[in-house]
């Protein structure tokens, strides 16, 4: 198998996660995933290719959201389910890596479960809400209830990536509608409101791990200086793409580069 890549299944506490594992090394590497209408289930292959980079020096583990999720849930839940799912597999002091409303459970769980984080990358993501995340995450929802999966993927599409990207993929914009439209959609809808109940800004003094920072200023999503804030809150080190949106943990070609030097330094 490439990388090691593996899907599996964890049953913990009479939930179920869907996991992924890759790598063949023996540090661990916690990765959570933003916001998705997909899931994780059938990526392996191709998640392990995107971060083969960590593969030699990790084992990696990306934790999907738990498969049924009730009204209400936030991401301070979502950090509790990541903590017992490492608690299940021993994993602690793991590197974690939490991009958009993974960096906001990334968050939670360095504060609340500070033995199981070595080191935390938090990549286009915010510490509280702001006018930006709450008009684009309402529209989402909006699109998601009525139906409208064509209008949702474009525009995710629209506020995620770079004009010159989405310049260069317009072509395949009507199979990435099919591709990517939500496989549940009352799942989606509440894993959107999730985003709007990071609340974390006053407690990043708790975080004594060390800290990398990552954004975009040209994110349409969180925004640009919702990265800075955190940096500066936490006094932390900080890369800025200035032209590079969102999607920047995808466009910038040393984004993993990046990381990886920072988590082995």
């Amino acid at each position: 198998m490439i990388y090691n890549a593996k899907e599996l299944k964890l049953n913990v506490r009479n939930m179920h996660f869907d996991y992924i594992t890759f790598g063949n090394g023996t540090k661990p590497l916690v990765m959570i995933q933003g916001l998705n209408t997909r899931g994780i289930k059938g990526a392996a292959l191709s998640l392990a290719y995107m971060y083969r980079i960590f593969a030699k020096d990790y084992k990696v583990y990306l934790f999907d959201r738990r498969p049924v999720v009730q009204e209400g849930i936030t991401v301070k839940d979502m950090a509790s389910d990541i903590a017992i799912a490492m608690d299940a597999l021993g994993i602690n002091h793991a590197d974690v890596i939490g991009v958009s409303q993974g960096g906001m459970i990334a968050q939670y769980l360095a504060i609340d479960r500070p033995d199981l984080v070595k080191k935390l990358v938090l990549a286009v993501t915010l510490s509280r809400n702001n006018d930006t995340v709450k008009q684009v995450v309402n529209n989402w929802i909006e699109m998601a209830e009525r139906g409208d999966m064509r209008e949702l993927v474009a525009d995710m599409a629209e506020k995620m990536y770079s004009d010159a990207y989405i310049k260069r993929y317009r072509p395949f914009m009507p199979l990435l509608t099919v591709l990517q439209k939500p496989k549940d959609i009352r799942r989606f809808v509440i894993l959107s409101k999730a985003c709007l109940t990071c609340s974390t800004y006053e407690d990043l003094g708790k975080i004594n791990c060390p800290v990398l920072v990552m954004g975009g200023r040209q994110d349409k999503v969180v925004t640009g200086i919702a990265s800075e804030e955190i940096a500066e809150k936490l006094g932390c080190k900080i890369r800025m793409y200035d032209s590079l949106g969102h999607a920047a943990y995808e466009e910038a070609k040393d984004f993993n580069q990046y990381v990886y030097d920072f988590l082995i330094g």
